[in-house]
């Protein structure tokens, strides 16, 4: 558990469902990489080579699963990772993992 915080099945699946899409798991990678500032919807489109119409159901899936968030800035919709659900998925993956010795559970740093 994260500080106290459980993550429910439902949302879990939810969450999982949205990232089993190769282009919703495209943007997801891109926002997350981008950090906090975030990405306008228009440079992602540009990035990822997906149509304007394509890219605005992935982003609602994914906004609709709590992954990223929306914000505008003037004319622009800026999206980003929203790190606190997927901290929240991460860790109800691994909560029970190598029979509760988290420390093997780690991501293998890359050289």
């Amino acid at each position: 558990m994260l500080c106290g915080v459980e993550m429910k099945i439902g949302l879990a699946v939810e969450a999982l469902a949205a990232l089993a899409q190769e282009s919703r798991l495209s943007v997801f990678r891109l926002l997350v990489q981008a950090g906090k500032e975030g990405v306008a919807a228009g440079v992602l489109g540009e990035k990822l080579g997906i149509p304007s119409a394509t890219l605005s159901f992935h982003l609602k899936t994914l906004s609709h699963a709590r992954l990223i968030k929306s914000r505008t800035e003037g004319r622009y919709v800026i999206y980003s990772a929203n790190y606190a659900e997927m901290d929240k998925l991460v860790a109800y993956l691994t909560e029970h993992c190598c029979a509760g010795d988290g420390a093997q559970c780690l991501p293998v740093k890359k050289c």
